[in-house]
């Protein structure tokens, strides 16, 4: 017999539309799969094998995370296909500072009212964003929550499992004075600090004003304001796993909430501190726009947002050209951009 609810229904949740949404997702979820993947979407649980060729001391290495209030822009601009690139890229982003190559992902959906094509649009991302990060999408949950969520709103978060060999864990303590630190550029604001950018920007605030962010800003080179905030999260797995390949990194920092101040000292030793050479870094035209426009302090942005640097990696100083040349040859157009230095200070941006 089908299942179906017609009580369940009048209640606000409808099952069948749960079913709908399923069918949709399945050609993504396909694009997502991987060798090691042993069990069929719709199950209880995902069943996934390690493969554990050269892996001699396997650590799992987990993450989770959302997207947070970034979600407002995708409810103002109606796109939805993206911000699930944003969810993988928070979890494998991290997993991969610890060396660590991502197997899989879980997702979770809440809603106000499941929309199955809505629902099919996030999942495309999430779907998306495994692609990039070579990890399978094995498993996922889409909860509907009405009168918990409005009808036109939703939250997401994910889940990821890497595996690293216990003799391949970067050590943060072989960091020592001199060494390089390079950047790697990130995409945007990424998924942080958009509590703050709602604010400077007024997202929300009426309709007039949030359908004004939606128009070409010369500022961002034509581009709208909602849009380019809405800019995916970048993915950095298979650039930093081809680095690992080749060069001895000690310390990866993901920079995300908190900005330099808070990420990049999580990445060094006691005693270490980070000397970034200001004139050197990329600072991308919406971050100018968000401190401009908020009257924001430049310390304040720097211990908020990326700022232009996704990811932080340490080097040797004697391996520091050979390690741009390798990001460079995997799409990612790193620089120095400073040096670790004997200070308790943490950071020092100058």
């Amino acid at each position: 017999m089908k299942s179906c609810s017609e009580s369940y229904k009048a209640a606000g949740v409808d099952i069948t539309a749960g079913y709908k949404a399923v069918e949709l997702m399945k050609s993504h979820i396909a694009r997502t799969m991987t060798s090691g993947v042993v069990s069929d979407i719709g199950g209880f649980g995902g069943l996934y094998e390690l493969d554990m060729t050269n892996i001699t001391r396997p650590v799992l290495v987990s993450g989770t995370d959302g997207v947070g209030t970034k979600l407002k822009l995708a409810f103002l601009l109606d796109k939805h296909d993206t911000v699930g690139i944003d969810c993988v890229a928070m979890c494998v982003n991290d997993i991969i500072c610890c060396g660590a190559k991502p197997q899989f992902f879980l997702d979770y959906i809440a809603c106000g009212k499941n929309v199955p094509e809505r629902i099919e649009a996030i999942v495309k991302g999430v779907a998306e964003g495994c692609v990039q990060s070579g990890c399978a999408l094995v498993g996922g949950e889409t909860a509907e929550m009405p009168g918990f969520y409005p009808e036109d709103e939703y939250d997401l978060a994910g889940f990821s499992v890497g595996v690293v060999d216990k003799s391949k864990i970067l050590d943060k303590t072989t960091v020592k004075e001199g060494d390089a630190i390079i950047a790697i550029p990130s995409s945007g604001v990424h998924s942080n600090g958009f509590s703050l950018v709602r604010k400077v920007f007024g997202i929300g605030a009426d309709e007039a004003h949030d359908e004004a962010l939606k128009h070409p800003c010369a500022e961002l080179g034509g581009k709208s304001i909602a849009e380019t905030l809405l800019t995916p999260t970048k993915i950095y797995v298979k650039p930093m796993l081809a680095l690992f390949d080749e060069v001895t990194v000690k310390s990866v920092s993901h920079i995300t909430g908190g900005g330099f101040y808070e990420n990049i000292p999580r990445s060094l030793p006691e005693g270490c501190s980070a000397k970034i050479d200001k004139a050197s870094l990329r600072i991308l035209p919406i971050f100018d726009l968000i401190m401009k426009t908020g009257d924001i302090p430049e310390r304040d942005m720097f211990n908020t947002y990326n700022m232009g640097v996704g990811m932080s990696v340490i080097v040797d100083k004697a391996d520091a050209e050979k390690a741009v040349e390798i990001l460079k040859a995997n799409g990612e157009d790193a620089y120095v951009m400073g040096e670790v230095i004997k200070s308790d200070e943490g950071v020092v941006i100058e």
